[in-house]
């Protein structure tokens, strides 16, 4: 089962809950983070690394002693990553060609060649019984789903795979939830947590993915998040209440369930839940 934990914004607490899940489910159990622009499920599970490949992706290379400048590659290219000047210079912007071929199959001189470019990283470790799969998006990079999708096909077909998702509701998002089987929105009971979450929960349903709350650092704010999810028949999976303790061990790198041993048995209670309304 694939379950993705994602957030309508950031800071909610979804690397804390993903990775103290994770923890909490007996093998075997994978654990991918597919926030690609700014991974950090490792701070807290701290992997022995066991393999890092660079991931590269296709990218057009013009042979100008063959180019004719007629246009053909700039007039299909839906993201303008290769234009024609009228100067009789091509320009070819690599961070934002999405790899379709498509110039390399409408240039009447085969005067482009598909080549690899290295945009990221694929890591992988062991982290007690869980297996870590994390990707790191260069620098400078203007797209993660492709290293995100690279990420994603590494997930078991047994087991229990959380995914740990970029926050927001754009590409990366998307692209990380679009597949999976559930998926635990995290939130916070504050006006912009409300306001997110409405956001989150119209991108779920637009996917038509099941999908229950949690909400973290329950007891801060008011009860406008409980309200929403009544009204709208969402399932509050699980609510964690605001504690010190939780703070102190997130600020170390710790896992919450290990600060607090009975908080495992709720995380497996929460997957429990998910499996059950799957089972319906």
């Amino acid at each position: 089962m694939k379950i993705a934990v994602a957030s309508g914004k950031g800071g909610t607490g979804k690397t804390t809950i993903s990775v103290n899940i994770a923890m909490s489910l007996p093998p075997p159990v994978q654990l991918l983070d597919c926030d690609v622009e700014e991974p950090n499920a490792h701070i807290f599970l701290k992997p022995d690394v066991t393999e890092t490949k660079d991931i590269s992706r296709m990218v057009p290379e013009v042979d100008m002693d063959k180019c004719d400048y007629c246009g053909a590659c700039g007039d299909i290219c839906e993201f303008k990553a290769i234009t024609v000047l009228k100067d009789a210079t091509v320009m070819t912007f690599h961070e934002m060609c999405h790899g379709c071929k498509g110039c390399v199959m409408v240039c009447p001189h085969q005067a482009i060649q598909a080549t690899n470019r290295i945009f990221g990283q694929l890591v992988k470790g062991k982290s007690r019984h869980v297996e870590c799969i994390h990707g790191i998006l260069n620098v400078g990079e203007a797209m993660s789903p492709p290293l995100i999708g690279k990420v994603q096909e590494e997930i078991w077909n047994d087991g229990i795979t959380i995914i740990d998702a970029p926050p927001g509701t754009s590409c990366p998002m998307i692209e990380t939830v679009r597949r999976v089987d559930y998926v635990i929105l995290v939130t916070e009971p504050t006006p912009f947590g409300l306001n997110d979450l409405k956001l989150a929960v119209s991108t779920v349903r637009l996917l038509n993915i099941p999908f229950g709350i949690v909400i973290n650092r329950s007891d801060i704010g008011d009860k406008r998040v409980v309200e929403y999810a009544k009204n709208e028949q969402i399932p509050i999976l699980m609510e964690i209440p605001h504690r010190r303790d939780i703070a102190v061990a997130y600020s170390k790198g710790e896992l919450m369930i290990d600060i607090i041993p009975e908080m495992k048995n709720q995380f497996q209670q929460l997957i429990e839940k998910i499996i059950k309304q799957e089972a319906r």
